[in-house]
């Protein structure tokens, strides 16, 4: 039985694909990868930033403001975050689902003056999934879990064949170890951070899309991805994947914070072009007014918006709450991820 909207979305979309459910999901997991710098500038009156970088407490209020608002269907976070927040009793009655980040390969992570992301993306696991699910490793399995028992698992794929078997072998090991204890998760999929510098974003789409269908094959139901989290890589690459099999519930990922309009048209482009659900981290986390965003987004995939026109709303929820925009209203009205061009 679905416990959260999130579930309640999925299930529908399992049993008939043609259902019009869409979920918006919050990527609060920046700490994953993040430093000091991850919850974002501070930023004065001006809208300009200040030098100094948000705390991690504005992070956790920013958690708990979006979860109250009640219009996300999923909130990601790491184990630590989780902790604190269901101790707190944040997501006591909420209808919204709750994940964690299962692994942190080295892509992802982004320390300043590192040289990481400019290297083949290596797998690495700090969470531990007795720790994801119960907080503690002495727990039996098969118990109800206290944190959650969804997570996201993350791969990138880099095209050099001992890079991605061990990638491909680091998940077998977590899957089998998921199945065990009775945790779900979602499969995430970058594109390569190396190795695919001169090629188009055409057949980046093509590896990637080719890459999680040999990842999947063989694996059964019970140690299937719950659904996909991947980049945008154009109209093509996103309605290949939906078509192929409808029973692969894609999700799209933010990427950069970008423009206002870029949000916007991404979250349209990606319910239009067939996915089921976005998860946002940046384009949520890095925005003036994270709230009116997220009220935003809603109304863009209920259709009583369109994206031109919920920049315009934005920018009045602005002047409204006394927030100095970033950029004025016509720089933020500019598409600005080529991607989105296409």
């Amino acid at each position: 039985m679905a416990s959260n909207r999130l579930e309640e979305k999925l299930e529908r979309i399992r049993k008939d694909s043609t259902v019009k459910d869409f979920a918006i999901c919050d990527a609060k997991d920046g700490d994953m990868g993040g430093g000091i710098p991850m919850p974002g500038p501070v930023r004065g009156a001006d809208g300009k930033p200040t030098g100094k970088w948000k705390t991690r407490e504005a992070h956790l209020q920013q958690i708990r403001d979006i979860v109250r608002q009640d219009i996300v269907d999923l909130m990601l976070v790491s184990v630590s975050t989780l902790e604190i927040l269901k101790e707190e009793g944040l997501f006591e009655g909420s209808r919204v689902g709750t994940a964690i980040r299962a692994n942190d390969t080295t892509e992802i992570k982004g320390p300043r003056n590192s040289q990481y992301r400019k290297t083949a993306s290596l797998p690495f696991r700090t969470a531990e999934i007795p720790h994801a699910m119960y907080g503690r490793l002495d727990a039996e399995p098969g118990t109800p879990p206290t944190l959650t028992d969804l997570g996201l698992y993350s791969v990138t794929f880099v095209g050099d064949a001992e890079q991605d078997r061990e990638a491909l072998n680091h998940y077998r090991d977590f899957r089998a170890e998921a199945e065990e204890w009775g945790f779900k998760h979602f499969l995430e999929v970058f594109n390569p951070n190396v190795g695919f510098e001169n090629n188009s974003i055409e057949e980046i789409g093509d590896f990637v899309n080719d890459s999680i269908l040999h990842t999947i094959a063989g694996v059964p139901r019970i140690s299937q991805p719950q659904f996909l989290k991947m980049p945008f890589n154009g109209p093509k690459a996103l309605t290949e994947l939906a078509e192929y099999d409808p029973r692969l519930i894609v999700g799209i990922l933010g990427g950069g914070a970008g423009t206002t309009r870029d949000t916007f048209e991404l979250l349209a482009a990606s319910q239009k072009y067939g996915a089921r659900l976005v998860l946002f981290g940046r384009k949520i986390n890095l925005a003036e007014h994270p709230l009116a965003i997220v009220k935003l987004m809603k109304a863009v995939v209920d259709g009583e918006t369109t994206p031109a026109e919920a920049v315009k709303a934005y920018h009045g929820e602005l002047e409204t709450a006394g927030i100095r925009p970033i950029r004025d209203l016509s720089a933020d009205m500019e598409i600005t991820e080529a991607v989105l061009k296409m």
